[in-house]
């Protein structure tokens, strides 16, 4: 349609074209971006199956130690080159936990702390919390594992997978870091949470050593 010269020429239709035209700059960069994670996200998915295959056969009872370095070196990779892979969380995990196989302590509790902060709330990032905690407690820095667990077991309820695992880690963490008091209450709590646990009477008869410290 012919526009009248009046309409094609007034200052109104060439501030509409402009508009007109940036919004089509803005959705070809968008589908251009889409493409672009689509094809990083798929690409850092295979790079992934495959340094998990790896990881895998490295974690078996006959695995090797230059198994475990391939698997690493290859989750490595994969975390550097997919920074935006959205299973980065699982695959940082598991970089942990093959750091922490292979003694690796420092680097494991990196690997853990970043599946942690790019996780949802969820059992991977509690898994990963719990890591961290664990890596401090073998270094015997118990005052760092303590504060671990006590991040990985907030939001958690008793009815939560790992609730009893966190608490008995924190408590563990607590005594050892001279804090029976903090230990007891931990216990406590555990026996009124969940007072038909498998634990409970090791629970029990850990709350009434402690009671008897207290007394002495």
């Amino acid at each position: 349609m012919i526009l009248p010269p009046a309409i094609s020429n007034s200052r109104w239709m060439r501030l509409g074209l402009q508009a007109l035209a940036g919004v089509l700059v803005v959705v070809v960069a968008a589908a251009g971006a889409w493409a672009w994670y689509r094809s990083q996200e798929s690409r850092g998915r295979a790079a992934l199956v495959e340094a998990t295959t790896l990881a895998q056969q490295a974690e078996g009872a006959q695995a090797t130690p230059q198994a475990r370095a391939k698997a690493i070196a290859a989750l490595d990779a994969v975390i550097a080159q997919y920074p935006r892979l959205s299973a980065i969380p699982q695959a940082s995990y598991q970089l942990g936990n093959l750091k922490y196989a292979a003694g690796q302590y420092t680097q494991a509790r990196a690997a853990y702390e970043i599946s942690v902060a790019k996780s949802s709330p969820g059992t991977i990032r509690t898994l990963a919390a719990m890591g961290v905690g664990y890596t401090w407690e073998v270094e015997k820095n118990y005052a760092n594992a303590a504060l671990a667990y006590e991040a990985a077991v907030k939001g958690l309820g008793a009815k939560d997978f790992l609730y009893e695992e966190v608490l008995m880690a924190d408590a563990r963490a607590q005594e050892l870091s001279g804090k029976p008091d903090i230990a007891l209450e931990i216990y406590q709590r555990l026996l009124r949470d969940l007072p038909d646990n498998r634990r409970a009477e090791d629970l029990r008869t850990r709350v009434a050593g402690l009671r008897s410290r207290a007394t002495r």
